[in-house]
């Protein structure tokens, strides 16, 4: 049975706004088991990109709590949350945010070498992930020499340098065409089965559904689990 990986408790996030208070989201429950695929769709102002910091424990709810790996955010200082982000969570936006003056392979090596690794078993590693997404003839191309899915690919690469247990996604495919999209979308499905990996998807984007292994709509404050159909 694939263990649990990302869990959220009765999660709720509100902000002050002078004398009231303005809720984001409540009460949200969400489970996530290593080599599931899963969605998180809804309208713009949502809170799906509020919900999304709250995963990655870059903000931290007002009530309830995210687990990554049985552990809370919550429950650790800021120099431990960025350690488990580096070496626990990968982390892939709509627009790459590659280092433009390095290297596709350096850019992969980045979080290696954030967490202590050398630069030779960094370099290794990050030669064959970028193989495994299909880069291996454009490591040395910076970010301004690759199209725009190889771009992304980079960013899939680099999400997955440290063997993360799970990795958010952002719109992965809002800023790419129709057919580098479905590229992506293949890619990560490859990737969850050969690394019994999770992945969570934060998207506009319903299409994406289709080949889900589970679904949520972020709706009015509420996280409701959507009927896929096979």
């Amino acid at each position: 049975m694939n263990k649990l990986v990302l869990e959220c408790q009765n999660l709720s996030k509100h902000y002050d706004d002078g004398k009231h208070q303005v809720s984001v989201f409540e009460q949200i429950q969400l489970a996530l088991n290593a080599g599931e695929t899963a969605a998180i769709v809804g309208a713009s102002g949502s809170g799906k990109t509020t919900l999304l910091n709250l995963l990655a424990g870059l903000d931290l709810a007002s009530s309830g709590d995210v687990l990554l790996d049985g552990i809370a955010w919550s429950s650790m200082k800021d120099k431990q949350r960025a350690v488990m982000r580096n070496r626990n969570l990968g982390f892939v936006y709509q627009f790459h945010h590659l280092l433009p003056e390095f290297s596709a392979l350096e850019n992969v090596m980045m979080p290696m070498l954030i967490a202590g690794k050398s630069r030779k078993s960094a370099s290794l590693k990050a030669e064959s992930l970028l193989s495994k997404v299909g880069l291996s003839e454009r490591l040395k191309h910076r970010p301004s020499q690759l199209s725009g899915g190889e771009r992304q690919r980079v960013a899939i690469a680099r999400a997955l340098a440290n063997d993360p247990a799970c990795v958010l996604m952002d719109e992965p495919t809002g800023n790419l065409d129709e057919k580098t999209g479905n590229e992506i979308q293949n890619l990560i499905q490859t990737l969850k089965v050969e690394l019994n990996m999770a992945f969570l998807i934060v998207t506009h984007d319903e299409g994406m559904l289709d080949w889900m292994d589970s679904a949520y709509r972020l709706h009015f404050g509420k996280l409701e689990r959507l009927a896929l159909t096979d």
